[in-house]
């Protein structure tokens, strides 16, 4: 069933108004969770977790202009990707490969991408935040918000991280790929990208289970 959301939730820019009360309530390590890579058709989906200290002032401050990575230029989500790594309190990444997409299904992958990311932090985290998705196999107290990275500093954080972590690895796959564009369209369909697909048939980096034939 689809949930009803009011877009007036939404803030100018994502604050820390869902992590404050946890941090208050004794839950001082709050972890924002996102993914990036869930609808391409190539390549791996990533996964960041990041705790933010409980600092609220200090935090809005350092991290402004945080925000959903995709209303971000790729020089202003690099430039954030450093700043959000230096002032968190952990950061961590994960991924599945396209691989264990087509084995398990991108729901499932998408899971196991959360999970390694939450096994790469230097912290345990008491509480979860995600962007809509929760995560039954971590057995933590969780909050699944709607427009999450767009509410969350942690996960707005998160967005970016996976993001920037994501599109780095698609620049490296070009070299090893050509003439599918990934440096360029980072394995997401775009025209040219399956146009390419029709030319040079799919290498080892697409997901065989998505729709690689549609019509171009």
């Amino acid at each position: 069933m689809r949930v009803r959301f009011d877009p007036a939730l939404i803030p100018e820019s994502p604050n820390l108004d869902f992590e404050q009360p946890l941090w208050q309530a004794g839950a001082r390590l709050v972890a924002g969770l996102d993914e990036a890579g869930r609808g391409a058709l190539a390549g791996p989906v990533f996964a960041a977790a990041v705790i933010l200290p409980p600092e609220p002032e200090r935090m809005l401050q350092a991290l402004a202009g945080a925000r959903d990575s995709k209303q971000l230029s790729a020089k202003a989500r690099e430039e954030l990707a450093g700043r959000i790594k230096k002032e968190c309190a952990a950061w961590g990444l994960g991924w599945a490969e396209a691989e264990e997409i087509d084995r398990v299904g991108i729901a499932r992958a998408s899971r196991l991408a959360f999970c390694r990311a939450l096994e790469g932090l230097l912290l345990a985290p008491q509480h979860l935040l995600l962007d809509y998705f929760r995560l039954p196999e971590m057995n933590l107290p969780q909050t699944a918000l709607v427009k999450g990275d767009q509410r969350s500093l942690s996960i707005a954080c998160a967005s970016i991280l996976a993001k920037t972590a994501r599109d780095a690895r698609m620049q490296a796959e070009d070299e090893r790929f050509s003439g599918y564009g990934f440096a360029r369209n980072k394995g997401y369909g775009t025209l040219i990208h399956r146009r390419a697909i029709a030319k040079l048939r799919a290498c080892a980096l697409h997901r065989r289970s998505f729709r690689l034939k549609d019509s171009v």
